[in-house]
């Protein structure tokens, strides 16, 4: 009798990276495969601030709808809310939260919830990094030429990087 062969199937996940807004909504998506990180695709859903807000949400909501339709995460990264002094622009953006929420609860796919502390640790081992330090590092740990643009796309694909990384990441 020969002896049985063992045949290991790599672990492949794709993850979806969200930096919400109402004015701009990253995502990012990234390929996770035994740990190993692989660059996929990013971009932004853009609204016009003319447009009324409902119809400037619903814009999000059916934008990341299709994002998850073509591209089809196993998983989910979203930004949290931060609150700096000027708490009436917060209010759109955790609309938008709510919008984004809403659709990945809708497909069944498990969220992460990430603070931007949490997120600038889990990329650049500082929580207290700036923007250009935690871009930087997205750009490098994915292996591209240039940093993602636009910004938030960038913010977005490390919130999926950090969805990599473990589940455990706190602020």
């Amino acid at each position: 009798m020969s002896p049985s062969l063992k045949v290991l199937k790599a672990n492949k996940q794709r993850i979806l990276g969200i930096d919400p807004g109402l004015a701009s909504t990253g995502w990012g998506i990234l390929d996770n495969t035994d740990g190993n990180i692989k660059y996929i695709d990013h971009g932004a859903i853009l609204t016009k601030a003319g447009c009324p807000r409902e119809q400037r949400l619903f814009f999000i909501m059916e934008s990341v709808r299709r994002i998850i339709e073509k591209y089809k995460p196993a998983q989910a990264a979203l930004e949290n809310l931060y609150f700096g002094k000027n708490v009436s622009s917060a209010i759109p953006v955790a609309e938008s939260r709510g919008v984004i929420s809403a659709v990945i609860a809708e497909k069944g796919i498990p969220l992460t919830e990430l603070t931007p502390n949490a997120i600038k640790k889990g990329v650049t081992g500082f929580a207290g990094a700036d923007k250009k330090q935690v871009q930087e590092m997205v750009r490098i740990i994915l292996n591209l030429e240039e940093i993602p643009k636009p910004d938030h796309a960038s913010d977005a694909l490390a919130a999926a990087i950090c969805a990599v990384n473990g589940r455990q990441l706190t602020g």
